[in-house]
């Protein structure tokens, strides 16, 4: 899950905010994350983001 990791904060570099969860995913999907990845975000319980922060807690409540 750490290359994913850093594959997510790499691919998440000049994504605006605030951003919905289907952005996310989309913009993960054309950076080309991972399906394991692409799927723990269409998990994600927000819909809205207002940092990269709060994706990143949001995952970390999903662990």
């Amino acid at each position: 899950m750490r290359s994913n990791a850093m594959q997510l904060q790499e691919s998440l570099a000049g994504l605006d905010y605030p951003v919905s969860k289907e952005d996310l995913v989309r913009w993960a999907q054309e950076n080309g994350v991972g399906t394991e990845t692409l799927q723990l975000l269409r998990s994600l319980p927000v819909e809205q983001f207002q940092t990269p922060a709060e994706i990143g807690d949001a995952i970390i409540e999903l662990s």
